[in-house]
């Protein structure tokens, strides 16, 4: 077992596997039991079920003297009742089997629990053999052995990335049947278990099957995976209307699947009934798998038909198995008899109601309304994509009445609580480099049972800061909001942008303020962020501030711009601006070929020597030496305007020095508070 996989409820697989085959038993767990209370948490949803194994052991297998003792139990609605051992009453099949011929997207089918967007992310698993393999860790040593009968314990494992850790879950081989049949998730081949199995360590994880009726397949999806998800409403982006923005999206989504990512899409129920169907044949609120994203090339009659070389194709599957697409493109549409059957063969096109079914990716835009995007970031260096660097932090949304030790203040609209959220801190360290952002909160389907099983709301806001900012935001003056995350809730949220480089603080929240819940935030970026937690609110009192000084004033700047600068070449200048305070300096990014630059640099200092001014200097970067351009001296106390001012440059000097060619626009803001700003 690697350390870095956690145990769930600290059940140990290997040793409970040879404690049952010792005392020549079957597991029967104890943390998930074959009753009602791990079919459901609504005791009005009960019916009759019965709890079979896939095969009761028979009798010419060879145990230990223990087993001639051994009885087998199974639960009939609540109810426990011994069953002789050897008697194969309770089969469900001769030869089962964990795999058989391995997995496919086509293996299996949705059962009676409204889980689609499951067995919908079970389909995307199922294409990538890297991937199950770690959700079903070794799957031969977990599989039937007919030639070894005293090996089977009745125990599977599965493994789980559970808010940020792989999880191993436990179960036994007790499935819920109805007259002989599984009831849920089954497999199309009667004697493989492998995805009612995998449903039922699914389940445990969530408290019960019923906790399991309704969601989202992205979050199935990084369950298997430790992915990031990522929703598009197609309506909302008019990728159904806008065609540059639909190639956009197709490249995107191409992209996404080759790397191994995964994608599931539905239809919204606000305008039509649950699982109504429409006139092409798709079920309204149900979550189909994306199994392939190509362009198909088109033969000369096609070329003659619709103008073009290829078409932009997409091959979807409905969990339930059957009930597919009836428009251009299906199964049996006129369009496939001009493809050749070559063509028809390598793209897997098979003419029967089996689910799976192929559309144009104009049509799946005008068609569907939702897509989660599950992707699989590359933080390899030993890939030939790109790499991206990654940091994940553990947070909380925690209420408390003192407004500095608060850190649950709702969205950016609660303007008095709004930064006493968690604050995370990181830095662009490139000119422009893309940023990925994923806010994910605990599950809560295991709440279920208390009524609180509903995800909250949940969004992000990056502000950039100062370059030099070291304690949490109390006061939003001169910093910037760079980029607001959807809120939703779903149980994550996802962001893709493009910063400038810089310092930025990242504020996770609840839409609503007081809310409390743990989350998980993961940034991935070109190069090192440096993300952390800001938790000091002022600079720490130490024995060192006895003999040096404690900070008496904090002051913020904001350098915005400036104009009319004494030019040094054809091309104007090369400007940059270097901010002094006592010992402390910052200096901004060199601006190319301007003299009348925009640096929009913000810095803070505090200040133990409050009579010592704030120096404001602008220079031309060149390559033998830099030229100094002026500068603007200011007290920066607190009765000072703290409204943006554009001041006139000056020459080095004291008092009213000689003034050169220049201005500067500039906003200053003091506080003797250390914890106003």
């Amino acid at each position: 077992m690697s350390s870095s996989v956690q145990l769930f409820r600290d059940q140990k697989y290997h040793e409970l596997k040879g404690q049952c085959i010792q005392q020549g038993q079957l597991f029967e767990d104890p943390e998930f039991p074959a009753s009602d209370e791990s079919l459901y948490y609504d005791s009005a949803t009960k019916g009759k079920v019965e709890w079979k194994r896939p095969k009761v052991r028979d009798e010419s297998a060879s145990f230990p003297a223990a087993s001639l003792y051994w009885k087998d139990a199974v639960t009939i609605s609540g109810v426990e009742s011994p069953v002789i051992f050897g008697l194969l009453c309770q089969d469900l099949c001769e030869e089962p089997h964990l795999l058989v011929d391995g997995i496919s997207s086509h293996d299996f089918h949705q059962g009676k629990l409204g889980n689609c967007w499951f067995v919908a992310a079970c389909s995307c698993l199922a294409l990538r053999k890297s991937l199950w393999q770690q959700v079903i860790p070794d799957s031969n040593e977990q599989e039937w052995d007919s030639k070894s009968p005293g090996k089977y314990a009745g125990i599977f494992r599965f493994r789980f990335w559970r808010f940020g850790e792989w999880t191993e879950v436990v179960v036994d081989d007790l499935l819920p049947t109805q007259n002989g049949e599984l009831i849920y998730c089954h497999s199309n081949v009667r004697n493989e278990f492998w995805s009612a199995l995998l449903e039922k360590a699914y389940a445990k994880l969530a408290g019960s099957y019923q906790a399991l009726d309704g969601g989202c397949a992205a979050e199935a999806l990084v369950d298997f995976t430790g992915a990031v998800a990522e929703s598009i409403n197609l309506a909302e982006g008019k990728y159904g209307e806008v065609i540059s923005e639909q190639m956009k999206l197709f490249e995107d989504l191409m992209k996404v699947h080759r790397r191994g990512g995964f994608i599931s899409c539905s239809i919204s129920f606000t305008a039509y009934d649950l699982e109504a169907e429409t006139e092409m044949g798709l079920i309204v609120g149900h979550a189909y798998s994306v199994t392939a994203i190509q362009k198909l090339r088109l033969g000369e009659r096609l070329i003659f038909s619709f103008k073009a070389e290829k078409l932009f194709m997409v091959r979807l599957r409905n969990p339930w198995g059957k009930k597919e697409w009836h428009g251009a493109w299906s199964d049996s549409s006129e369009e496939w008899k001009k493809v050749s059957d070559s063509e028809r063969k390598n793209l897997g096109l098979t003419v029967e109601n089996d689910g799976e079914f192929w559309m144009t990716f104009e049509d799946w835009c005008k068609n569907f309304t939702d897509v989660d995007i599950c992707r699989t970031v590359n933080t390899s260096y030993f890939s030939i994509h790109k790499t991206w660097e990654k940091k994940m932090m553990y947070g909380a949304w925690a209420k408390h009445s003192e407004p500095l030790l608060n850190r649950s203040g709702g969205c950016f609209d609660n303007k008095e609580t709004f930064l006493q959220n968690p604050q995370y801190i990181f830095d662009v360290k490139k000119a422009e480099d893309e940023v990925l952002v994923s806010l994910q909160q605990e599950d809560r389907r295991k709440y279920k049972k208390e009524g609180k099983g509903d995800n909250i709301t949940i969004g992000f806001e990056i502000l950039k800061v100062e370059d030099n900012r070291r304690y949490r935001l109390h006061k939003l003056t001169v910093q910037e909001r760079a980029a607001t995350s959807p809120y939703s809730n779903t149980r994550s949220v996802f962001l893709r942008r493009s910063l400038q480089q810089g310092r930025y603080v990242l504020v996770p929240t609840t839409y609503i303020p007081g809310i409390p819940a743990k989350f998980i935030l993961r940034l991935y970026t070109d190069v090192p962020s440096k993300l952390r937690e800001l938790k000091a609110d002022r600079p720490k009192m130490t024995c060192w501030n006895l003999l040096c000084g404690y900070p008496r004033r904090v002051t913020q700047i904001k350098v915005l711009s400036a104009e009319g600068l004494q030019k040094q070449d054809r091309a104007g200048a090369d400007p940059y601006v270097l901010i002094k305070c006592e010992k402390q300096s910052r200096r901004s990014p060199v601006q190319h070929g301007t003299t009348s630059p925009v640096f929009n640099t913000q810095v803070i200092f505090y200040r133990k020597d409050i009579d010592s001014p704030v120096t404001i200097q602008v220079w031309s970067s060149s390559l033998l030496s830099d030229q100094f351009l002026g500068q603007a001296v200011l007290a920066a106390s607190p009765a000072d305007p703290r409204e943006q001012q554009t001041l006139r440059l000056r020459a080095r000097g004291g008092g009213e020095a000689a003034e050169v060619p220049g201005r500067i626009t500039v906003k200053v803001l003091s506080s003797d508070d250390l914890a106003e700003l």
